[in-house]
């Protein structure tokens, strides 16, 4: 390969630039984030109105802070989110994309993790209400033993199998 084209092989055998490879990196980020918005924004809106309802007032003080908990999760859910368009928009045209990915990239981890918060507490409050029985910690258990394996831990293991030895 030519090094004055600042061409690499990576990720599969693709030849691109680093500025190519950020582009790439950018759009799969930004269609992986558009995924996860749609379904955060959809909670948060949910869970703002809660707080306007009849049924919320009678809810208990352990309820009504696993409720204020969930909300201020869920608004650190949608900040971490959204924080990749605040890096494209502000950092485009300063030939920064690389580092620009990888910072947006750290933001939607972080997201994805505040996400998983924010689920453990709407099942927590939701089961802790219409449920009757003290079962519903072994079904929020449950849940999430499942998100962190969809989310983290197949992922991760198929990283380690089959991609040693490649670039990221």
């Amino acid at each position: 390969m030519d090094s004055d084209d600042r061409t690499r092989r990576t990720d599969g055998g693709r030849d691109e630039t680093a500025e190519g490879r950020a582009d790439r990196k950018w759009g799969d980020l930004i269609q992986e984030v558009r995924v996860a918005q749609t379904g955060v924004q959809i909670l948060f809106g949910f869970l703002l109105t809660v707080a306007f309802t009849p049924l919320f007032h009678q809810l208990g003080d352990t309820d009504k802070a696993i409720y204020v908990a969930t909300v201020v999760l869920g608004s650190a859910t949608t900040g971490a989110l959204v924080a990749p368009v605040s890096f494209h928009r502000l950092l485009a045209g300063r030939h920064i994309k690389p580092t620009a990915v990888a910072w947006a990239s750290r933001l939607t981890v972080v997201g994805l993790v505040l996400l998983l918060a924010t689920m453990t507490c709407s099942l927590i409050l939701v089961l802790r209400v219409a449920s009757h029985g003290g079962y519903w910690p072994w079904l929020v258990g449950a849940v999430v033993a499942w998100y962190l394996l969809c989310w983290f831990v197949l992922p991760l293991w198929v990283r380690h199998w089959h991609s040693e030895g490649e670039a990221d």
